[in-house]
C-alpha cells in the first residue's frame, strides 16, 4: 500500500473537473425532485392521487422502480430510481480510468518503477471514487434535511446513493483485472450494470402482476438498493448486503491483481494470424473486425432486454383483472390497452437513450484508433480518410438499428403483437443518429473534446428524468432529440420530426467528416 495517499492525490488532481460535475449533478437531483413536487402539487390529495396512479404504471416502475408510499420523500426516492444506475456508471468508469486505462497507456509501469506498493494504484482509484460517492451521499442528506424532510429517510437515501457507487466501483475494479484493454474492461463492467438494471426492472414489473418473476430483483445490486425504502421502511438489510458485496468485489480485484503481470490480464488477448485474411482488404471489413464483438454484445443484450420487457408485459395487463381500483385508475388512461401502449412507449424511450451509448462508443472508436497510431498506419496505404471513417460510421449508425430491432422484435414476439412494439423501438433511431452525428463532428472538428459526446447522452437522460417533473420550458425539452420522437405505440406516427432528425444527423456527421479530412492526423 506504499504510496497510496500520493496516488490518491494524483487521482483527485486528474479528475478535478469531471468528478465534481457528476458528484454535484447527481447529488443535487433529489433536491431538484423535492422542489419539483412541492411546486407540482397544490393539495395533499393531488399528491396521493399521483402516487396511486404512478405506483401501478408499469412504464414508470420499469424506469424508476417500485413506489410504496405517497409522501414527498417517498416520491422523491421513487423518481430518483434511475440515479443509482448513473452513479454506478460514473463510479466504474472512474475506477477503470485510473487502473486499466493507465496500464494500457504505459503509465502504470512508470509509476510502479518508483517506491509504490503492489496495491497502491488500485487502492487509490477505489478510494478516490469511494470518497466522491460519500461526498455525494452527504450532499443528499444535507440538502434534503434542509428542505424539511425526515433525517432518517434522508440518511437512508444518502446511503443508497453512496453504496450504488461503491458496489459498481468494485465491479469496475474486477473488470480491470479481467480485460487487457480499457475498452474491454468498460464493456464488461457496463454489461454487469445493465444486467443489474434489467433484473431489477423485470422483478419489479412482475411484482405488479402475478409476482412469478419478482425474485429477479434480488439478483441485482440495484434491486437491493431499491428495497432500502428511504422515508418508508428504512430497511438497512439490503444496504448492508450491498456494502458486503462492495468490499468483497474490491478484495477480489486486489487478489486477482496478484495473479497477472503488469499490463497483462486474466483473459489474455489472442495472437492474430501471421497473414491477414482476404476479407480484410477494405476499410469496412477492418471496421467489422474491430466492431463485431461490440455489435454482437449489444445486439444480444438488447434481445435479452426485449425478452424481459415482453415477458413482464403480461403482468401489466393482469393489473386490471386483479384490482378493481387499478381498473378504475387505468380507465382514466383509456383502459388496459392504453396502459400497455404507455408501457412499451416508455421502454422504447429507455432503450433509445441506452443504445445511444453504443452509437457514441462506436463513433469514438475513430478517435481511439487515431490515438493508438493504428489510423496512421491504415491511412499510409491507399485508403483515404473518408473511406476509413465511413467504415466506423456504418457501425455507429447501423449497430444501434440492429440492437433496437432485436429488442423490439423480441419484446413484440413474446408479448404476441410484434408490429407496434417494433415500430416504437425503430422510431428512436433518428434521435440516436443525431448523437452519433454529434460525436463524429467532435472527432473531426474538436478531437480533444471528443469525450464530451458522453455529456450529450447524459443531458438527454436528464431531460427525460427531470424535465417533465420541473415543468421546464419547452425549448429545454427540445434540446433532447428524443423529445421529438413520436409517442409510439398508441400515438400518431408523424414522419416530419423523424425526417428532420435524420437530416440533422446527416448534417452533423457530414460536417465532422469534412473537418476530419482537413485536419492533421493524429492530433
Amino acid at each position: 500500500m506504499t504510496g497510496t495517499l500520493s496516488l490518491l492525490r494524483l487521482v483527485l488532481r486528474r479528475d478535478r473537473v469531471a468528478m465534481p460535475l457528476w458528484v454535484l449533478g447527481l447529488g443535487l437531483l433529489p433536491y431538484v425532485y423535492v422542489t419539483g413536487f412541492d411546486t407540482l402539487f397544490a393539495t395533499a390529495q393531488e399528491r396521493i392521487d399521483y402516487a396511486r396512479i404512478s405506483s401501478g404504471n408499469a412504464g414508470f416502475v420499469a424506469l424508476y422502480g417500485p413506489l410504496h408510499g405517497d409522501s414527498i420523500g417517498e416520491l422523491t426516492v421513487w423518481r430518483g430510481g434511475f440515479v443509482p444506475v448513473m452513479i454506478g456508471l460514473a463510479a466504474l468508469l472512474t475506477v477503470i480510468r485510473h487502473t486499466r486505462a493507465d496500464e494500457e497507456a504505459g503509465r502504470t509501469e512508470l509509476i510502479r518503477a518508483t517506491v509504490v506498493g503492489r496495491f497502491a494504484q488500485l487502492a487509490a482509484a477505489v478510494l478516490g471514487t469511494a470518497v466522491a460517492c460519500l461526498v455525494m451521499g452527504v450532499l443528499v442528506v444535507v440538502t434534503l434535511i434542509g428542505k424539511g424532510l425526515p433525517a432518517g429517510g434522508s440518511v437512508a437515501l444518502g446511503a443508497v446513493f453512496t453504496l450504488s457507487g461503491w458496489v459498481f466501483a468494485g465491479v469496475g475494479a474486477v473488470a480491470a483485472q479481467v480485460s487487457e484493454t480499457a475498452r474491454g474492461a468498460r464493456t464488461i463492467a457496463v454489461l454487469v450494470l445493465g444486467a443489474a438494471y434489467v433484473l431489477r426492472m423485470g422483478g419489479d414489473i412482475s411484482a405488479l402482476g402475478d409476482e412469478r418473476m419478482e425474485w429477479l430483483s434480488w439478483l441485482s445490486p440495484v434491486g437491493w438498493l431499491h428495497r432500502v425504502f428511504p422515508f418508508g421502511a428504512d430497511a438497512w438489510g439490503p444496504a448492508l448486503l450491498t456494502l458486503v458485496v462492495s468490499v468483497a468485489t474490491v478484495g477480489a480485484a486486489a487478489y486477482l491483481s496478484t495473479r497477472r503481470d503488469v499490463g497483462g490480464a486474466l483473459v489474455a488477448g489472442r495472437l492474430g494470424p501471421a497473414t491477414a485474411a482476404a476479407g480484410l482488404n477494405s476499410p469496412v471489413a477492418l471496421a467489422w473486425r474491430l466492431h463485431r464483438g461490440l455489435l454482437l454484445g449489444w445486439t444480444g443484450g438488447f434481445a435479452a432486454l426485449g425478452l424481459v420487457f415482453g415477458g413482464v408485459a403480461g403482468s401489466v395487463a393482469e393489473l386490471t383483472e386483479d384490482s378493481a381500483n387499478m381498473s378504475e385508475v387505468f380507465s382514466r388512461f383509456g383502459g388496459a390497452d392504453a396502459v400497455l401502449d404507455n408501457y412499451f412507449s416508455t421502454t422504447a424511450a429507455i432503450c433509445g437513450v441506452i443504445v445511444s451509448c453504443y452509437a457514441v462508443q462506436a463513433a469514438l472508436r475513430m478517435r481511439d484508433e487515431e490515438q493508438t497510431g493504428h489510423a496512421e498506419a491504415v491511412l499510409s496505404t491507399a485508403v483515404n480518410r473518408y473511406a476509413w471513417a465511413t467504415g466506423h460510421l456504418l457501425f455507429a449508425l447501423l449497430g444501434p438499428a440492429a440492437a433496437l430491432l432485436a429488442q423490439g422484435l423480441t419484446a413484440g414476439l413474446v408479448h404476441g403483437d410484434p408490429g407496434p412494439v417494433l415500430g416504437a423501438s425503430i422510431a428512436q433511431l433518428p434521435a440516436v443518429w443525431v448523437l452519433a452525428g454529434l460525436t463524429v463532428l467532435l472527432v473531426g472538428a474538436a478531437p480533444r473534446l471528443a469525450q464530451a459526446a458522453w455529456a450529450a447522452v447524459a443531458a438527454c437522460l436528464l431531460v427525460m428524468l427531470v424535465g417533465p417533473l420541473l415543468e421546464v420550458d419547452q425549448w429545454v425539452l427540445d434540446i433532447s432529440p428524443f423529445t421529438h420522437v413520436p409517442h409510439l405505440p398508441g400515438g400518431d406516427l408523424t414522419t416530419v420530426p423523424l425526417m428532420m432528425l435524420t437530416l440533422i444527423a446527416a448534417g452533423l456527421g457530414g460536417a465532422g467528416l469534412i473537418a476530419l479530412r482537413r485536419r492533421d492526423l493524429p492530433v
